[in-house]
């Protein structure tokens, strides 16, 4: 199989096997790093992100460098051509001109794959409004995998902002394809995932609660997400909602020794501090793994190999 030249929009576009090859690959990267230090060398990445970004932008990067590869781009849109008007598409059409491929992150939902459309080189999606975020939902499924080995059969809670939470939107999606996952919903009303996501758990085992702690012993995974004020209109509702859920050490005392929890940072108060240096809390690895994964995806599309 190749995944040479091929833009990654949403989880859905790679295979279960593709996936499965990004993760091997990662993991070969992970156990030898130093054997991949001029894999990519004379390529070039485009750095778009139209909304502020450390994680994702910083992991890119470094991956792209790690690779021996070079970086062009922006991190906020006024240093470029966007604060004058210009469209995605021509924004994009310019960058394939100078760049080998294309990491863009977007407030607007569907931006990434109007970028892919009107291009012919690799774009890949860092994240579009409250959408997907692909590669982030790669560092997920890659971090369960090294814990777990495997996703068939785990009980996966997702707890906060399943509402314009897109890294919980692409999870969902990503899992609902392997054997056996019960998906537990941890959310207020206000928050919970939105139709397009319930509708395609149509089928699927899952449970929605209110109650993170009565769920707590039950679960295998849990993935925490912040209360993302950046995408409500009423302030009133994000001041109401932002502190609902805290996982604190009093809430894990019920909960399996083998839970995970991640979280795709950055966060703000869901997570307490005493938290992190407890064996669960994986979510600092979790960003670390997500360098790794994206250079097994950076050599995938464009067609390197090691």
């Amino acid at each position: 199989m190749s995944l040479k030249g091929k833009s990654l929009i949403e989880p859905l576009n790679f295979t279960v096997a593709e996936m499965d090859e990004l993760f091997n690959e990662a993991e070969r990267i992970i156990a030898n790093p130093r054997d991949y230090a001029e894999a990519c060398k004379g390529y070039l990445l485009a750095t778009l992100f139209y909304e502020p970004s450390t994680r994702t932008r910083f992991s890119f990067e470094a991956a792209m460098l790690r690779l021996g590869g070079q970086i062009i781009g922006f991190s906020e849109p006024n240093s470029s051509a966007v604060s004058k008007g210009e469209s995605i598409a021509d924004t994009i059409r310019t960058v394939e001109c100078y760049a080998d491929v294309a990491v863009m992150r977007h407030p607007k939902e569907g931006s990434a794959m109007v970028a892919a459309m009107s291009s012919d080189f690799p774009v890949i999606n860092a994240g579009d409004g409250g959408h997907h975020h692909p590669t982030q939902t790669l560092t997920d499924l890659l971090t369960i995998r090294l814990r777990h080995g495997n996703f068939n059969n785990l009980t996966v809670g997702m707890c906060g902002d399943l509402k314009f939470g897109r890294t919980v939107h692409s999870l969902i999606r990503a899992l609902l394809r392997y054997t056996g996952v019960r998906f537990v919903l941890i959310s207020p009303d206000e928050l919970k995932v939105p139709d397009y996501v319930r509708e395609e758990l149509k089928g699927a085992n899952f449970t929605e609660t209110q109650d993170l702690t009565a769920v707590m012993p039950e679960l295998d995974v849990l993935y925490m997400t912040r209360v993302q004020r950046e995408r409500f209109f009423n302030e009133e509702d994000y001041v109401r909602l932002k502190d609902r859920y805290i996982l604190d050490m009093d809430k894990l005392q019920n909960a399996k020794e083998s839970l995970m929890v991640l979280h795709p940072l950055p966060r703000v108060n869901e997570i307490a501090v005493e938290v992190d240096d407890d064996p669960r809390a994986v979510y600092f690895q979790q960003a670390k793994n997500g360098m790794y994964v994206r250079m097994a995806l950076i050599m995938a599309v464009l067609g390197v190999k090691v």
